[in-house]
């Protein structure tokens, strides 16, 4: 499921009738963790599954049959992606424990860890939910404060939560047919929304310590800097000029970090710009205009930057990559 930028499955067109819970048992704890499900419809399961990777998140959307989950200590031993899990509950209810809460929702927003033992179940006929997968490291609130969210009942149908919930819907309905860049822009949106609407849950973010407010500062910009990497103008100055900061405080801001500013604009450029290189249906783009895409002026400076990075030079690498064993994406979601 992670393999694919967006997806749609249904449990009836991936396998017959009396497989399909077994089908969904084993796509959820290999592509998403280890939990255990059942079901009193085994017999007669359906499935209907939406996946987009928007790069710093992912966004889920699940149909199915009552179905009831329980994740264990073992599971989490066994398998963590150390992400918290925002969902959008849009049809049906369901009930959620976790961390000595337990809440049923219908129509609201709900907060699991997926580095927790919970238990899950769909209260009444079929349920359908909206899941954004945040990593813990891109949320920039105390962990903390947001333990005191996991299973609690959000608003969703006013102020922030409206916001974020009517952006999932709309980003459901059209993001299949964005582009690959374009979902990762709109990923972190949908990560400032998912913040702005936590933080309005649990007061104003403005209230938090210097430290806090410096981590989501960090990770705006890092946000920022991952949307503009096609844009030559992209330097520190510009950056911090954009966040109403001084130079000095910018570099100050990356001072504990493994990179600076402007060698973090540079890997990620060309990271960028190796994927695209390596994709089959960008063969016949010279290379100067793939590395043009992703803000690199010069084609000299890219191929030298290329080669210091990675040990071979774009064309090289472009080449190997036609050669490499396709790899096949068989798994359904």
């Amino acid at each position: 499921m992670g393999d694919r930028m967006g997806s749609l499955v249904a449990s009836e067109a991936v396998v017959a009738r009396e497989d399909r819970f077994d089908w969904f048992c084993e796509t959820v704890s290999s592509d998403v963790m280890p939990v255990r499900l059942s079901t009193p419809h085994t017999a007669d399961f359906r499935a209907k599954i939406t996946d987009l990777d928007l790069g710093v998140v992912r966004l889920s959307a699940l149909r199915c049959s009552p179905v009831l989950s329980r994740r264990t200590a073992a599971h989490v031993r066994r398998g963590d992606p150390e992400h918290v899990q925002l969902a959008l509950i849009t049809q049906g209810a369901f009930k959620i424990s976790q961390r000595g809460s337990e809440s049923v929702v219908a129509g609201g927003l709900v907060l699991t860890d997926t580095s927790r033992p919970s238990e899950g179940a769909s209260a009444g006929g079929q349920g359908e939910a909206v899941v954004l997968q945040i990593p813990r490291t891109a949320l920039a609130l105390r962990p903390n404060r947001v333990d005191r969210l996991l299973a609690q009942n959000l608003i969703a149908d006013r102020g922030s939560g409206a916001v974020f919930a009517d952006f999932l819907k709309t980003l459901l309905t059209h993001g299949p047919r964005c582009r690959p860049e374009e979902l990762r822009a709109m990923g972190s949106i949908a990560l400032d929304l998912a913040t702005a609407c936590l933080a309005q849950q649990l007061g104003d973010l403005g209230e938090a310590p210097a430290a806090v407010r410096a981590q989501e500062t960090l990770q705006r910009i890092h946000r920022f800097i991952e949307n503009n990497l096609g844009d030559p103008g992209l330097t520190p100055q510009m950056i911090a000029d954009r966040h109403h900061m001084s130079l000095r405080a910018l570099y100050a801001l990356f001072a504990g970090q493994d990179l600076s500013v402007a060698a973090r604009i540079r890997e990620s450029r060309l990271q960028r710009a190796r994927a695209d290189l390596a994709r089959g249906e960008l063969g016949h783009q010279p290379v100067q205009v793939i590395a043009a895409r992703w803000g690199f002026s010069s084609a000299t400076a890219f191929s030298r930057a290329f080669r210091e990075a990675y040990g071979t030079t774009p064309t090289e690498h472009r080449a190997s990559s036609a050669t490499a064993p396709g790899r096949a994406v068989t798994r359904g979601c």
